[in-house]
């Protein structure tokens, strides 16, 4: 098996338990861990349906973009339901979601939540 790892992207979404965090976007920052289900994408070098990370990363930033979620729990878990329906080969998905301007008083760097979807 393989892991692919993409850490810490960075993209502008409309997300938010609140109307103007939706109205008025925010930050958002990712990471995904896709974990294949055997070496197939490790022993064919050549093969088209290889996971490949420049398209992990198009499917996050577009569903960061054009959708909205009120969670961002709901956001990650559609990002990994979504990698998992594309890539046949994967065995599992994390995506770790994070924003650090969150609507809670008191010191802290960020609100951070972890989804792991596994294939059926």
């Amino acid at each position: 098996m393989a892991k692919i790892r993409l850490v810490n992207m960075m993209l502008y979404g409309f997300h938010g338990t609140y109307e103007y965090e939706r109205e008025l976007g925010q930050k958002f920052y990712f990471d995904v861990e896709a974990v294949t289900k055997d070496d197939d994408v490790i022993d064919d070098d050549e093969s088209n349906d290889n996971v490949h990370s420049t398209a992990i990363y198009a499917t996050v930033k577009e569903t960061v973009e054009n959708k909205r979620f009120t969670h961002m729990r709901a956001l990650a878990g559609h990002i990994a339901d979504k990698l998992l329906s594309q890539y046949q080969n994967l065995a599992e998905v994390t995506v770790t979601a994070r924003r650090n301007n969150a609507t809670i008083t008191g010191p802290m760097d960020y609100v951070e939540v972890e989804v792991t979807r596994k294939a059926k």
